[in-house]
């Protein structure tokens, strides 16, 4: 009997999962920028460290910290109990969580529950519903975009832009023909605010234009440095076809590393933000490499209103250690804080950054 759409979706789901946890896909010498920073130490703060306020707000909510937990996962058995204890921590530290891909949920209900679970496990925290730019482009209808959003009680929609990732993917859908004008449509419709996010590969400030003008109200840049969804589905593809190639060797390590470095995008959109009065409210969030509270520090310091991570909190959920992570990022941020005489992430934003020689 031939699988259905949603148990193919579902299956690919848990193999990414499981990929990024087993395999080495990071992006080669972790291109971020962040290393090639350092905040100029304040030895007068006139702050006292306990005073340090971490919390922000996005999006018009306040939150604990600048820190999302980046979408991750869903549509899966497993997903469940892991989306489960995602939330958990985004209802402890008040902080967004952003669920992975709802393809499975409006393909099928047999895995709905585990995007569900989260606004049960978050009652008061942001939770993000996720949806892919090939599905977009292709056209949601009214009800599908219901059902995503209220499935999990969504405070925003992100749309992830994955072109490299459907590129490299086996059953990738590359048909990204008509995104724009189907985006323009879907914030228009909905009543929750747009998110868009790239996987790994970065957003320059002149896609972030043409995004903004589509109605989309945030930009998460996800730049090259973390996770390369292409060494993902590479991996994949060689478990399926291992003696078939698709591209030279030559050719093949640059794109499995092809994409703009994370400081960079944020650089980029932050001089947008800033010369640009109809893109000054654009929200801006920093991904790609995040593994600390000193690279979430940096971020702010950069433009950025808040980071992202996924793959260093999956990790550190299996491991069982992820509240604790949350915290020594916390103490991070507030260390970078206090020794900047930054008081709160306001001030932390006019932070003197400089290269370092």
């Amino acid at each position: 009997m031939q699988q259905t759409s949603a148990i193919i979706t579902a299956e690919r789901k848990h193999s990414h999962v499981e990929i990024c946890l087993q395999r080495e896909v990071c992006f080669d010498m972790t291109p971020t920028g962040f290393d090639g920073y350092r905040f100029e130490h304040n030895a007068a703060p006139e702050i006292d460290a306990a005073a340090v306020d971490l919390s922000t707000s996005f999006l018009g909510r306040k939150i604990g910290l600048p820190l999302m937990i980046s979408s991750m996962t869903g549509g899966y058995g497993d997903a469940l109990a892991l989306n489960r204890t995602l939330a958990e921590a985004a209802e402890k530290y008040a902080i967004p969580l952003g669920v992975g891909s709802m393809r499975q949920a409006l393909e099928g209900q047999s895995h709905r529950e585990s995007f569900a679970i989260v606004r049960k496990a978050a009652p008061n925290a942001p939770v993000y519903a996720n949806i892919g730019a090939p599905e977009v482009a292709a056209g949601l209808d009214r009800a599908q975009l219901s059902t995503m959003i209220d499935l999990i009680g969504a405070d925003a929609l992100i749309v992830h832009l994955n072109p490299a990732q459907e590129l490299f993917q086996p059953e990738g859908n590359t048909a990204f023909s008509g995104f724009l004008d189907r985006l323009q449509t879907v914030a228009a419709t909905i009543p929750v605010p747009v998110i868009a996010k790239e996987v790994g590969c970065g957003i320059s400030a002149r896609v972030a234009r043409r995004l903004a003008d589509a109605g989309v109200r945030a930009i998460d840049v996800a730049g090259a440095g973390g996770i390369s969804w292409q060494k993902v589905e590479e991996f994949r593809y060689l478990s399926r076809f291992p003696e078939e190639s698709r591209f030279s060797p030559s050719a093949l390590q640059e794109l499995l590393n092809w994409g703009i470095p994370t400081t960079e995008c944020l650089k980029g959109l932050s001089e947008l933000r800033a010369g640009h009065p109809e893109y000054a409210q654009l929200g801006l969030v920093a991904s790609g490499g995040i593994r600390n509270g000193i690279d979430i520090a940096k971020s702010i310091a950069l433009g950025a209103d808040l980071a992202a991570s996924a793959q260093p909190l999956l990790k550190a959920l299996h491991a069982g250690t992820l509240e604790r992570t949350i915290e020594t990022w916390m103490n991070d941020l507030r260390a970078v804080m206090f020794l900047t005489g930054s008081a709160t992430i306001e001030e932390l934003k006019k932070a003197p950054l400089h290269n370092k020689l």
